[in-house]
């Protein structure tokens, strides 16, 4: 039964072709309706389920079989990702180019489901499903525009790495079967030794890749080649929250494996820091933003690696709300100025309704309270101090660059620079657009909720989720590094509008070198492997078949001048001899065999005249004849014996 929550949006995406040919080429406000109808009923269905306490399982043979279970968090989860979608569906169905509109929309809708499934599951197996449904469809998304040959390359290169990844869920998938029998979720508490490392270690490189994690960061700048509505998507709720779902999901587990939790708040902490560098540079308004996605899954990781996988879902939530509404008015930014570059926006006075809605958005990616992600992100500042003070420290310089990078996305598309051409009416946002953008706006207001503490201590006892209160001092630590933040921002808007573009700020924005090392240690050395087996394949592995084949054809001649002088020699004696036999029997033949049949009549007839004549009528010569012949049997006989 809990399986219809991953297909439903299965069968919208199947409805949308439906449409096209019920009613010829689909309007926006059709594609938008049947997205509508299949994410809300998805919605509703969740909550059902979530309620119900559903589960599902569906068999396949012995050990191989599908199982679903909605934990507090995984129904929370399973909630959250059609609430994001329904907005960013609509927002794409008017907002995105009508060439492949249609199928635009259907692989949206199937990368809903392929998450939902790896939400639900409650087993390997089943998380492999939902984990590839979303890896093939994030293909797909970011190549949309395929025409274009760097659209095609960026979606190749992004689902490669991620697939380099996946790697590790398979290993993780093995080992624990090999352990347990079984992919089940509550069988990796029985896996122990070095197949519980592998298990563990194998888990962290799936999510690690997904979530845009060092060193796997650079293919979310390649992912922004897709539409605006596929960046929004992948980064609030989708892929990339995968990798952070899948470590909170298996926290209580991978907290057994020596190792592991240090690891995790390492690479964490790590994207944080290099990420906040990195969007704080960073000129692409939706790199930027993809810059920020991971640093911000970094503190998550921070959080799930300190024991705290809790409020690392609660960030998480606030994450998909205001990171959406960033990349969706991004969008409605870039159109108008042709280009991302923020050093070319600065709408505030021509798109006043989406400014103020994405700074609603932008202060809670800075850390402003009483925004929910401040709060968020204060509690994982509190959990990573109970590890250790310079893991919290480390949290709370990260916090400072989400505030800079924040303030500068913010100011540079709707804040202090104006272009002069503002007045134009053109690339005006529609009114869906706008609605999309003012419906997670609201979205992110209301996680600001989390600030109260009776709502607060509601959402710990219904997610069954431990909940941090931050000291004094480490807040006030904590809010000076967020004004820093905000400064530099600021500083960076008026001084240095277009730093970013080119010299030394360019290659650090580009991930401070890490594709071109990439470059240099994986893709061309293993081009160069590549090349190199296809030459040893020319000249080894084809030269051993054109050996084979060379000396097949060399048995074939051989073979057929051997059948010229022997074999049809052969026949030809053979043919002479039948031919000599034939003319033979025709000569003598005849001869013979008429002889022996005129012999044998000439025979049979002399004997009967010579009977004849021993019928002479007179008894005593048959008493001779009798007395004759009975000598002679009597002759015989003794002669026998």
């Amino acid at each position: 039964m809990l399986f219809l929550v991953a297909l439903l949006p299965i069968v919208a995406a199947a409805a949308v072709p439906l449409t096209s040919q019920l009613a010829g080429a689909p309007s926006r406000r059709l594609l938008m309706v049947v997205a509508m109808v299949g994410l809300g009923l998805t919605l509703l269905l969740a909550l059902l389920a979530a309620a119900g306490g559903w589960t599902g399982t569906i068999v396949w043979s012995g050990p191989l079989r599908l199982t679903a279970v909605l934990t507090p968090i995984a129904g929370a989860m399973a909630m959250l990702v059609p609430v994001i979608a329904l907005p960013i569906l609509a927002y794409a169905a008017f907002h995105e180019d009508e060439t492949g509109l249609g199928r635009l929309v259907a692989i949206l809708l199937l990368f809903v489901a392929g998450m939902e499934l790896l939400v639900i599951a409650d087993d390997l197996l089943t998380l492999l499903i939902g984990w590839e449904l979303v890896g093939a469809c994030s293909y797909l998304l970011i190549a949309h525009d395929w025409r274009h040959a760097d659209n095609a390359a960026s979606g190749l290169y992004a689902f490669l790495m991620t697939r380099f990844g996946d790697l590790g869920l398979f290993a993780a998938a093995m080992a624990a079967y090999a352990a347990t029998g079984s992919f089940s979720y509550d069988g990796l508490s029985n896996v122990s030794g070095p197949l519980a490392a592998v298990v563990a270690f194998g888990l962290l490189l799936s999510a690690a890749s997904k979530s845009g994690q060092i060193p796997f960061s650079p293919w979310l700048f390649r992912a922004m080649a897709g539409p605006t509505s596929v960046s929004a998507l992948l980064h609030a709720a989708t892929m990339v929250a995968a990798g952070a779902y899948i470590i909170i999901r298996l926290e209580p587990f991978l907290a057994t494996v020596p190792g592991i939790p240090e690891m995790i708040v390492a690479i964490g902490l790590a994207t944080a820091l290099l990420g906040g560098v990195v969007a704080t540079l960073q000129n692409h308004a939706k790199k930027l933003l993809a810059a920020s996605t991971s640093a911000h899954y970094g503190l998550m990781f921070v959080a799930v690696g300190s024991g705290y996988p809790g409020i690392a879902f609660l960030h998480l939530v606030a994450h998909a709300a205001f990171k959406a509404v960033l990349f969706l008015a991004a969008g409605i930014a870039g159109e108008r100025a042709g280009s991302y570059g923020q050093h070319l926006m600065g709408f505030a006075r021509a798109l006043p309704l989406i400014g103020v809605m994405t700074a609603i958005g932008a202060l809670s990616l800075a850390g402003i309270p009483p925004l929910g992600g401040a709060w968020t992100k204060e509690a994982i500042v509190t959990a990573a101090e109970h590890g250790s003070v310079w893991i919290a420290a480390g949290v709370i310089l990260a916090g400072g660059l989400s505030a800079a990078y924040a303030t500068r996305f913010q100011l540079s598309a709707f804040g202090l620079v104006e272009r002069e051409e503002q007045d134009s009416p053109e690339a005006k946002p529609s009114r869906v657009e706008t609605g999309a953008v003012v419906t997670l706006a609201l979205l992110t207001l209301a996680t600001s909720l989390v600030w109260v503490p009776s709502v607060r201590e509601a959402i710990g006892r219904v997610l069954e989720i431990q909940l941090l209160e931050a000291s004094l001092a480490t807040f006030t630590l904590s809010t000076a590094a967020v004004a820093a933040g905000l400064l530099v921002g600021v500083f960076l808007v008026r001084r240095f509008p277009e730093i970013g573009l080119e010299g030394r700020s360019a290659e650090t924005a580009d991930w401070l070198g890490l594709p071109d090392l990439i470059e240099r240690t994986v893709t061309r050395p293993v081009t160069r492997l590549a090349v190199a087996a296809a030459a040893v394949d020319d000249r080894v592995i084809d030269a051993g078949v054109r050996l084979i084949a060379s000396s097949g054809a060399r048995a074939a001649r051989l073979g057929s001048r051997k059948d010229d002088r022997v074999l049809d020699r052969g026949v030809i004696t053979s043919a002479s001899a039948v031919h000599w036999l034939a003319s033979a029997s025709d000569r003598t033949g005849e001869w013979l065999i008429d002889g022996l049949a005129e012999g044998t009549a000439l025979i049979v007839g002399q004997s009967g005249r010579d009977a004849r004549r021993l019928q002479t009528g007179m008894s005593h010569h048959y008493y001779a004849l009798a007395t004759g012949g009975s000598i002679l049997a009597f002759l015989f006989l003794l002669i026998v014996s």
